[in-house]
């Protein structure tokens, strides 16, 4: 009896262990991003250990299974063997199944094995995407983690992307990024289950692609002047003779490195050669390419409009672009080309005797036609290479190519209609996705194009209009995300930029419509955020930021300020004044009402501890508060704020169209404020931004006059401030104190830098005049 209970305990003590051991998984456990189509949990888990073995059967799933087992090698300090042959159980096999869709898989997980069920190579890497994302977040570091256990639930797994295009754009033309960025790119795009890397390689700022049988793409339209001290549009403009030393491009072997590494991931290469505008590079090289054959040199900064684009009418130009599409096609195995066809401004070919002459040989009624013309003739070269062309929405002007492709950004309207003309179609509208648009308050943003993209819109993004019909919906191949790179100057800025609205954008498109919930997302989101530390990616974590908006009742003296944040139902705490927002912090639940001036911290909690940056705010209460304002000199209509935004307490953001400020183009900005009585004041503070690449400065100098009589002034105080070069917006206070007095009427006389050093008008804006 006695070894019979002692056979019990152990027994017994080793189902305890083991249930201790095994983790009882739960659907909050499974976060994978992008959603899978189908997903059952079963019971107990598979547990990798030293022992597992990938059973792979050809060299591409073995290289996919490496991949894996190293980041097991390095994160558990062992590492899976690949054999031919499965064993009895621990072991992730691959299982070839032709009636499953190309991209699709099946993944059935047992306490004992792994089956990935795929018809070809993508399948399985999704396959094995799905068992990285259900392994703990350490399976991504860098360092051996001693503490995790490698289990993943035993579930099974049925999932199809939504859409067979699901892209992403950089672009290398504003700034180069070197061929291990774009390896590591692709290597972050697998892991959200993307398969498209579309390179934007040739741009008015820097020819990026070598083509051998032209030298000077590369060592003259490669390289600009380096003006990077200065804003995008600031950037003045330089001439034939002006060496660049700023840039650089990419070999045919390097392009082909990424485009045979990007395929080792299921990742298709389209490479975009501009044409006909967006070319200056182009004609710095080769002045002929041009109607007039102007001799340029390589913009450095913005360009607009476009007038120095390839001459239609010369037979040389359709020559070299031939030439330049039969080496692209050599490195680029792709389906596709990009030929871009957006932004061209025409009025060279208005003017031009070769491009005239061309309209009238071919019949043609406009320059329109005459860029359709252009479209279709290389519409047609590319296609007789076997590949086909895909154009920007533009291309439609003057009539669509016959099996061109478009890509809508104008919008999705472009996409509409070329649908509707029986067109396959591309999705990537300017809102949401245009990945170089801020993400979150400009104040609190590193440099953006001047429009707000956050995470929340991206995933609200949907390639198919409600709108279309079945047979319209069926030409919308899917979507992808652009990254316009003039502000983005580095890896790290890039990062930031791409992620992680990119995990935003992957299961927009390839979870089902029905399946995508904005509340579930955010939860899974956080593992995401897990991941991408242990990778050192630079992600933003703009979505963690509160924000706030005012609302101002200067009847009562009042302010109120709503707080809010991305994520549905935040935890949102505050304090007032000098307190420490870890420990007092009161749970916001309401708008918050101000009647003195007071510094307001907030943060987004998670665990009973904040995260993210901590939003502050100081609300201002000063002495012309909702006292009148008379214009001496007229704002302008397209910044006017409102009637009281000179004396309202709120400040204004990096954001001009905020609707706080307001703004005078080239004149000086001059008023009163009328306190009705005398009033005691010694300082005055004029709130202004400069954004030199939007042509908004800073005052070159401020005046402050006083009066009791609204007649005669006097001249208490001015500072002067020279123009400087700044190359990012920039929120100023200038500040005029002075010997304490007297006064009913403040005189401010704000002056405008009339114009910029490109000869450009300037803006003044002012968002708030504090008087104390």
């Amino acid at each position: 009896m006695r070894i019979i209970k002692s056979y019990l305990i152990i027994g017994f003590l080793a189902l305890v262990t083991s249930s201790y051991a095994q983790k009882v998984f739960t659907e909050k456990d499974i976060r994978i991003i992008p959603k899978p189509t189908q997903t059952l949990i079963k019971t107990g888990v598979f547990e990798f250990n030293k022992d597992t073995k990938f059973v792979t059967g050809n060299d591409f799933q073995k290289d996919a299974a490496n991949a894996l087992a190293s980041k097991l090698a390095i994160a558990a300090g062992w590492k899976p063997e690949t054999t031919t042959k499965a064993p009895a159980s621990n072991f992730v096999q691959f299982k070839t199944d032709p009636n499953l869709k190309n991209e699709a898989y099946i993944l059935d997980v047992n306490p004992n094995s792994i089956v990935i069920s795929a018809k070809g190579n993508t399948g399985f890497l999704y396959g094995l995407e799905s068992i990285r994302q259900l392994l703990p977040e350490a399976i991504e570091s860098q360092y051996a983690v001693t503490s995790a256990k490698w289990q993943i639930p035993s579930l099974t797994i049925n999932d199809e992307p939504r859409f067979k295009w699901r892209g992403l754009m950089l672009d290398l033309s504003r700034h180069f990024f070197d061929k291990n960025y774009i390896l590591t790119t692709i290597d972050r795009l697998a892991m959200h289950k993307m398969n498209v890397l579309h390179l934007h390689l040739v741009d008015d700022q820097g020819w990026r692609i070598e083509i051998k049988k032209y030298p000077k793409l590369t060592e003259v339209g490669a390289w600009r002047v380096d003006q990077e001290n200065l804003s995008w549009n600031a950037r003045l403009a330089v001439s034939a003779d002006q060496k660049g030393t700023y840039g650089g491009f990419f070999t045919q072997d390097e392009l082909r490195e990424i485009v045979k590494y990007a395929a080792t991931k299921g990742i298709e290469v389209i490479p975009e050669i501009e044409m006909p505008a967006h070319v200056s590079s182009a004609i710095a090289s080769y002045p002929e390419l041009a109607c007039f054959d102007q001799k340029i040199g390589v913009p450095s900064g913005g360009v607009w409009p476009l007038t120095d684009i390839y001459c239609a009418g010369k037979e040389t130009t359709f020559e070299f672009l031939q030439n330049v599409i039969d080496e692209v096609i050599t490195i680029f195995p792709s389906k596709y080309i990009h030929i871009g066809g957006d932004e061209a401004t025409k009025t060279n070919w208005a003017k031009c005797p070769h491009c005239q002459k061309r309209i009238k040989d071919e019949h043609l009624k406009s320059v329109d036609e005459l860029q359709s013309y252009f479209v279709k003739r290389m519409e047609k070269y590319i296609n007789s290479k076997g590949k086909k062309v895909i154009g920007w929405d533009e291309i439609l002007e003057g009539g669509l190519a016959p099996d061109a492709t478009v890509m809508s950004w104008r919008g999705t309207k472009g996409g509409i209609e070329a649908a509707d003309q029986g067109h396959d179609v591309i999705m990537t509208p300017e809102t949401p996705c245009y990945f170089n648009f801020y993400q979150g308050p400009q104040n609190e943003e590193p440099l953006a194009f001047d429009a707000y993209n956050p995470l929340n819109e991206v995933y609200k993004f949907d390639p198919v209009v409600p709108t279309m019909t079945p047979q319209e919906a069926g030409h919308v191949l899917g979507g992808q995300a652009n990254l316009w790179a003039e502000h983005i100057s580095g890896p790290k800025d890039s990062e930031y930029m791409i992620f992680p609205r990119l995990a935003a954008l992957s299961e927009t498109l390839w979870s089902p419509k029905e399946k995508r919930n904005w509340n579930d997302f955010t939860t899974r989101l956080f593992s995401m955020f897990k991941r991408y530390d242990y990778q050192g990616l630079n992600y933003a974590k703009s979505a963690y930021l509160v924000t706030a908006s005012s609302t101002a009742d200067l009847a009562n003296k009042q302010v109120k300020v709503e707080l809010k944040n991305e994520f549905p139902n935040p935890d949102i705490r505050y304090v007032l004044g000098d307190k420490n927002i870890d420990h007092h912090a009161v749970k916001y639940t309401s708008p918050i009402e101000f009647k003195e001036t007071t510094v307001l911290k907030a943060s987004l909690f998670q665990d009973e501890k904040p995260v993210g940056k901590t939003f502050t705010d100081t609300i201002i209460f000063h002495k012309a508060v909702a006292h009148k304002v008379k214009y001496l000199t007229p704002f302008n209509q397209s910044y006017k704020g409102d009637a009281n935004t000179m004396v309202n307490t709120i400040r204004g953001s990096k954001n001009f169209h905020d609707g706080q400020w307001q703004a005078w183009l080239v004149n000086d900005m001059e008023l009163v404020i009328d306190f009705e009585k005398q009033e005691s004041i010694e300082q005055v503070i004029v709130g202004t931004l400069e954004s030199q690449g939007a042509g908004v400065n800073f005052p070159i100098e401020v005046k402050v006059l006083v009066s009791n009589d609204g007649i005669k002034y006097k001249q208490v105080g001015k500072i002067t401030r020279p123009y400087a070069v700044n190359a990012v917006p920039e929120l100023k206070d200038f500040k005029i104190n002075f010997q304490k007095q007297n006064a009913r009427f403040v005189k401010v006389i704000a002056g405008n830098l009339k114009k910029s050093p490109k000869g450009e008008s300037s803006w003044l804006f002012v968002d708030e005049i504090l008087v104390n």
